[in-house]
């Protein structure tokens, strides 16, 4: 199997360097650039790309408007923003400009690691069968089982669901919920997180035995 590939655009060499590193120490292929120029379009289209990291501060152009630019020209590549622009206008921003992720500036390489292969099992074409505690997901026919007994969800509860499986032990912020599940909903409020959440839990877990997923005071939610 071949190694996943992830292009990294970054105008800070020293930046670009570090992350060319860390990700290749975890095993990744990577291709680095300091700016978007023409060749991004070229390796696009000769290489098969897992996962674009790329910074919103470039030479000359927002990493958005890149990404928004390659979107209209049919590129689906996931996408993780990693950027200064940390206000809570930026970061909604980044979400409605296709982002499957967005880290902040400075990171926790760490944390950074961990998000790139959420992101990248999230996104993956070819996952058949996620299996967590005593949970399983079968993409087949896109249904959850509990010891081999199918659990009845909504379409929303099952999209939620396969959100915290695949994020397994990585906290999901309510905001992050929203654009990942919600996407283009009318009814995109933190109260509906709750709520669904809430009714979630009851579905999995009636007699609050097992503890899921975990809420975590004023950030989100946790599925350990």
């Amino acid at each position: 199997m071949k190694n996943r590939l992830i292009l990294i655009v970054e105008d800070e060499e020293d930046i670009l360097e570090l992350l060319e590193y860390t990700l290749q120490k975890e095993g990744y292929d990577t291709i680095g650039c300091l700016n978007v120029n023409p060749v991004i379009d070229k390796i696009l289209d000769e290489e098969d790309i897992d996962l674009i990291l790329m910074d919103r501060n470039l030479p000359g152009v927002d990493g958005t408007t890149f990404i928004s630019e390659i979107r209209a020209k049919g590129y689906t590549n996931p996408v993780i923003y990693v950027t200064a622009k940390d206000k809570d206008e930026d970061i909604l921003e980044g979400f409605d400009a296709y982002a499957d992720d967005y880290i902040t500036k400075p990171f926790n390489l760490k944390e950074l690691s961990a998000r790139v292969k959420a992101v990248l099992k999230r996104t993956s074409k070819d996952i058949e069968i996620l299996k967590v505690k005593d949970i399983v997901y079968k993409a087949t026919n896109k249904k959850f089982y509990i010891n081999d007994k199918a659990i009845e969800l909504t379409h929303l509860e099952h999209d939620l669901l396969l959100e915290f499986i695949k994020n397994k032990d990585i906290l999901m912020t309510r905001e992050h919920l929203l654009n990942t599940v919600w996407e283009d909903s009318f009814d995109k409020k933190l109260k509906t997180v709750n709520v669904a959440v809430k009714r979630l839990k009851a579905k999995i877990d009636p007699n609050g035995e097992k503890e899921y997923i975990k809420s975590i005071r004023g950030e989100g939610y946790i599925f350990c």
